[in-house]
Parts: C-alpha cells; structure tokens; sequence
C-alpha cells in the first residue's frame, strides 16, 4: 500500500476542532465510529481531506472482525496497518492532530488515539477520554 502525501489544510486546527465536537456526540460502534474510522480516519479526513479509512469502514463489527481485517491486510497489528499509511515518529516528535497507538490487550494489539498536546484523545465503548503521550508506542504524523 502506498503511503499518500498529506498536507494540512489552512483551517485544519478549525476543522479538527469541530470534529473533535462532533465525535465526542457520537456513540461508538465497532466498524464506523470506532478508534480506526471513528476517531482517527475521522480527524485525519478534517485536517487534510484525505479519507485513508474509507475502505475499511463499515467491513467489521467488532474487535475479532477488524482483527481479521488487519491480517487478510498482511499486518500484524493496527499499528503496522496504520503505519503503511502515515510515517512513523517518536512520540516525543509529535504534535496536535498525530495519531498514536496505544498498545492494548486484545485481538487487535494497539488502540489509535490523536494527540493533543500532553494529552491523546481516545474512543471508548463508553465515550471520548485522554491518555497520557507517554503511554503512545509510536506515534504517525499527519501532514
């Protein structure tokens, strides 16, 4: 798979912003509103207009189901899956908007937050938290 060149809007702290608003509204839902489309797809597509999730969203319905995704994909785990798509950085190098891998027990090895600073925004069965940067395995720029 081919890594796409991303380029931040002019706006994109506006348009991050607001969809910051409008996934914290939203209830989870494995396959559509989820860490993968719901949350980072979602604020990658806002500040770039780029959508890398597109293909993926809606062909699973839970954590077993993108885990088979992810290794019918030739990946191991969501972060080599994201990997493919955005390069790769040191947590300490990443800025607003940068996806991180959180690394999780389960099917699907890491949990994709968005950094916000000091702290990354992720997606849960019960809502939108934070997480600590230091927690993130790697991190992936965007744009």
């Amino acid at each position: 798979m081919n890594a796409p060149e991303l380029t931040r809007l002019p706006d994109w702290r506006r348009r991050y912003e607001a969809a910051i608003d409008d996934i914290m509204r939203t209830p989870f839902a494995w396959g559509t509103h989820d860490c993968g489309p719901g949350l980072a797809g979602r604020l990658v597509l806002a500040m770039t207009g780029t959508d890398l999730s597109a293909q993926y969203a809606g062909t699973y319905k839970d954590a077993a189901g993108a885990a088979r995704l992810i290794k019918r994909l030739g990946f191991k785990d969501l972060a080599g899956l994201v990997g493919s798509m955005l390069p790769a950085i040191h947590p300490s190098r990443a800025e607003i908007g940068d996806i991180a891998a959180i690394a999780v027990d389960g099917p699907i090895g890491h949990a994709l937050g968005v950094v916000n600073g000091e702290r990354i925004f992720v997606l849960t069965e019960t809502g939108i938290g934070t997480v600590d940067l230091l927690d993130a395995a790697t991190c992936f720029k965007v744009g």
